[in-house]
């Protein structure tokens, strides 16, 4: 008969930090879905009349704004797995 397994338990700052971590590896996704939205804004050249594309400069300052936000984003997650207290494994490996 097999032994009751225990519950698998996980340290808070851990489970936190790995949460962080998880975090900023969606970051890079998150950014490049935005960065390709524009692409499906209308141009203005087409077969379309009366639609008005995005002017360049509405375009580039939405990219440089998606930019911004994504360093203050990938800052604000850095320092915050940095407060975290470091975890050991049970090999005593960090």
């Amino acid at each position: 008969m097999a032994e009751p397994r225990s519950p698998l338990f996980l340290e808070r700052g851990s489970y936190r930090q790995r949460r962080l971590m998880d975090a900023i590896r969606l970051l890079v996704i998150l950014g490049a879905v935005l960065w390709m939205i524009p692409l499906l804004w209308p141009s203005g050249a087409g077969p379309q009349e009366g639609h008005e594309g995005i002017p360049m400069s509405r375009a580039l300052l939405y990219i440089f704004g998606v930019w911004v936000v994504l360093i203050a984003a990938c800052y604000g997650l850095a320092r915050g797995v940095q407060k975290l207290p470091d975890s050991t494994d049970d090999t005593g490996e960090v």
